[in-house]
C-alpha cells in the first residue's frame, strides 16, 4: 500500500469523486485538506454544477470522463460502494491511473475490481494510520512525502 500511495501522489492533478459544499461530510473534508496542502482537485458531483468550500466556488465535473486530462489525474473516492464500482469503471476507461478508496467506499467487489483495473495504484482497505484503514485525512501527508511531494508541488 505504502508503493501505491506513493504513486497517487506522484500525479500532476488530482480530483475528488463525491466532493460537497456540506462540511459535516467526508467530500468536503477530504477536499479542503487538498486545499490546505497547496492542491486544487478537481471536485466530481453530478448533483451539482459546484461545490463551497473555504469560501469558495469550484465547478464541478460530473464524473471522471469530465475531466480534462484524467491520464493525468489521480482520483480520491467518497462515495458508497455501488456507487464507487462504476466510478472505478469510468475511471479505467477513461485512463485514471491511481485511485485512493476512502474507509466505507468499498467492499469486497470494489476492491478487487479496482486492484485489477489500477495494479499497484490502489490506496484503500487495511492498514494506514487510523483505525479504519487508509485515509487521505490521517495518511496524506506522509504519502505526499513519500513521492517528494512539498504542498501541492512535486
Amino acid at each position: 500500500m505504502e508503493k501505491a500511495a506513493k504513486v497517487f501522489f506522484s500525479a500532476p492533478r488530482f480530483a475528488v469523486a463525491g466532493a460537497s459544499s456540506d462540511p459535516r461530510k467526508f467530500g468536503h473534508r477530504i477536499f479542503a485538506w487538498y486545499l490546505a496542502h497547496g492542491i486544487t482537485p478537481t471536485p466530481l458531483n453530478p448533483g451539482n454544477s459546484s461545490i463551497t468550500v473555504q469560501n469558495s466556488d469550484f465547478a464541478t465535473k460530473p464524473s471522471p470522463s469530465g475531466l480534462d486530462k484524467p491520464a493525468e489525474t489521480s482520483l480520491s473516492v467518497i462515495t458508497p460502494p455501488p456507487v464507487t464500482l462504476k466510478l472505478l469503471k469510468e475511471a479505467k476507461e477513461v485512463g485514471i491511473k491511481a485511485v485512493w478508496l476512502q474507509p466505507g467506499t468499498f467492499d469486497d467487489e470494489v476492491m478487487s475490481f479496482a486492484k485489477q483495473a489500477f495494479p499497484g495504484a490502489v490506496v484503500g482497505g487495511d492498514g494506514g494510520g487510523g483505525s479504519e484503514g487508509w485515509c487521505v485525512l490521517v495518511d496524506g501527508e506522509w504519502a505526499m512525502k513519500e513521492a517528494g511531494r512539498k504542498e501541492g508541488r512535486l
